[in-house]
């Protein structure tokens, strides 16, 4: 049965590793075997480890992992701590006896939501990316206030890590894994309801709908007022076919997913920065299957936006933004 998680796609292994004093984490995406994989980034201030490597007209066709982190430019860390655990496993590129596992990341700013920063000559996000590697496993995983989600937030509500998957009517398995650290907000003014409420499966995140009429309020700009504190991260996953273009094209239609859950999206100081990754277990019928891949890939991120704030709890410090549920049950 689906898990309406990215893991529903197969090949696929998710890991967490979270630190509650730091209020921050690492979630790890590893591959086996690697995939096909690229990136797009649409928004002003990303932070990246290996992303270049991952255009369409670079040498690199397939990645062992994605990462996930907090900790802004210090979580960039975390990648080398997916690759020892990679490595140990003898997983990598292999060139002679040298085995070089390829690992690109994403990280986020959550430096300011009251954790202790203060871990002195080094910065601890090596040492969580080994630990979240080490923890991946196919199947369930948590939501919400765990590994990169942790320290997460939006300008009105606790952020956190959320997840979903769909099908296409072709068949193709499509997942979406997301830390949301927006520099607005995924939900409509002081309200309950999601803007990716049309996009809703069931009763995934709360099944409020939309309200009757859209408060004026709801489409004033609310942004953080901190600068550099934002940055939502992704990855979307299936299990098709594809060349590293159109791995690009996937990633590219699925940012929308995030201007569909978030508002506003794309914005000078957030990051969303969203990884494409393809097992290539089913073949591709045709360009208007890539279409269509992609069209369900954007609604499967939304979705998972609106689960990582549904899950989310609020971090235990004065001052910390509430979470959904404990402002709207």
């Amino acid at each position: 049965m689906a898990l309406n998680l990215i893991t529903d796609v197969v090949g696929l292994a998710v890991g967490h590793a979270s630190d509650p004093v730091l209020a921050s984490g690492v979630t790890a995406i590893l591959f086996d075997p690697p995939a096909v994989a690229s990136v797009a980034v649409l928004g002003g201030a990303p932070g990246g480890h290996d992303t270049t490597m991952l255009e369409p007209h670079m040498t690199v066709e397939r990645i062992d992992a994605v990462v996930l982190s907090g900790g802004s430019v210090f979580g960039l860390d975390a990648a080398g701590g997916v690759q020892a655990a990679l490595r140990e496993a003898g997983r990598g590129f292999r060139l002679g006896p040298a085995v070089v596992p390829l690992a690109s990341a994403a990280i986020l700013f959550d430096l300011l939501n009251g954790g202790d920063k203060n871990w002195g000559r080094f910065p601890p996000y090596r040492e969580l990316g080994y630990a979240a590697a080490v923890a991946a496993r196919p199947g369930e995983f948590p939501l919400g206030t765990v590994g990169a989600g942790a320290g997460a937030t939006t300008v009105t509500l606790k952020g956190g890590l959320g997840s979903a998957s769909a099908v296409t009517p072709s068949g193709h398995t499509v997942g979406a894994i997301v830390a949301v650290n927006a520099v607005g907000t995924a939900t409509l003014g002081d309200g309950p309801w999601f803007w990716a409420a049309p996009f809703e499966q069931g009763t995934e995140f709360g099944g409020r709908g939309w309200p009757s009429q859209v408060p004026p309020e709801a489409l004033e700009l609310r942004i953080k007022r901190a600068p550099g504190t934002s940055t939502t991260i992704a990855l979307v996953a299936t299990d098709a076919t594809l060349t590293k273009p159109q791995a690009k094209r996937l990633a590219i239609m699925a940012n929308d997913g995030l201007a569909r859950a978030i508002l506003p999206a794309h914005a000078p100081m957030d990051g969303d920065t969203v990884f494409a990754a393809a097992t290539g277990r089913r073949p591709l019928a045709d360009e208007e299957d890539l279409t269509e891949l992609g069209h369900l890939a954007a609604m499967v991120l939304a979705r998972a936006v609106a689960r990582g704030v549904y899950e989310a709890t609020a971090l235990p410090f004065p001052g910390a933004l509430p979470a959904w549920r404990d402002r709207f049950g």
